[in-house]
Formats: structure tokens, sequence, C-alpha cells
């Protein structure tokens, strides 16, 4: 993991709770989910998908999510809807949000961002997104859950399994 990454490991206990998906075991109506949050600061030059996915990595978060975001970009590496590939664009920009899981099968990270006159574009966030002055990133993991990525028949794509 790239050492100039400032890490606060924070232990959160609190209940989750979804009736969308019942029978995950962060779904059950019977008892709380256990969670853990880690606060995370990535700095100038610091690729913000290849630091998160190496956090994730290295904190072995087999299901975890993108609580919050904020900061700013100096190059953004965005791969927008129906694209093969990324498009880097040349900031500065602000982060207006950052979302997305994590599991053991790598991330699925969405990012928006806005330039100086407010226009904002949004995709998949792409390796090579450099942060400009500082990323801050809070990171929910679910304890006792597994995400998991496996092709929808439906969509062709490899989508979030829950277990």
């Amino acid at each position: 993991m790239k050492t100039g990454l400032a890490i606060l490991a924070l232990i959160v206990l609190g209940a989750c709770r979804t009736a969308t998906q019942p029978a995950a075991p962060c779904g059950s109506t019977q008892r709380g989910c256990e969670t853990r949050a880690f606060a995370v600061r990535l700095k100038p030059g610091d690729d913000l998908r290849r630091t998160l996915e190496e956090f994730a990595a290295h904190h072995q978060l087999h299901a975890a999510y993108v609580a919050t975001c904020a900061g700013s970009l100096k190059v953004a590496a965005i791969r927008f809807a129906g694209q093969k590939e990324a498009t880097t664009l040349t900031g500065p920009f602000e982060i207006a949000s950052l979302t997305g899981t994590f599991s053991t099968d790598g991330p699925h990270l969405h990012i928006s961002v806005s330039d100086a006159s407010g226009w904002t574009f949004g995709g998949h966030l792409a390796e090579g997104s450099l942060v400009y002055t500082t990323a801050e990133v809070v990171i929910v993991e679910l304890i006792g859950t597994r995400f998991r990525r496996e092709v929808d028949p439906a969509t062709t794509y490899k989508e979030l399994v829950v277990e």
C-alpha cells in the first residue's frame, strides 16, 4: 500500500437492515449487523481507484461500500455509459460523489466530478484518476456478509451477489 496514505480505522457497531435481500446476513430482522468503518485520506497524486483497491485488498474487505467521499482530482479517468474505454479529463475537479461496493472480486465504483464552471461528469471510476488536494473517503464493511460478482444472463455483466 502507498506510504502516503493516512488511515484512521474506526469500529462502529450498529444495525443494518434491508427489505430487498432478507436472506443476506445483514438483512436479517432477527439480529443487528456488525459493521466496521474506515476513514481514509488520500494525498495529492494518489490514484483514487488503485489506492482504494489496494486498501480493500489489504483489509480483506469481503463486503463493503463507500459511505462518503469529499475531495478533488487533477485528472479524472471515467468510463462513461455505454463506452468500452475510459475517457481522461484534465481538471481540477471537485468530487461531487463517489459510490460503490468492494468485494474480493474487486470494486464497482461510480464517480461524479464537477469542473470550475459547474459542469458535472460521471460514470465508472477508472485507474488514472489522480487526487488534486485530498480525497477523504469513509468505507463501511458489513461483517459476516460476502459480496461476489457473477455473470448475470439477463445483463451479460458480472453483477453483485450478496451472501
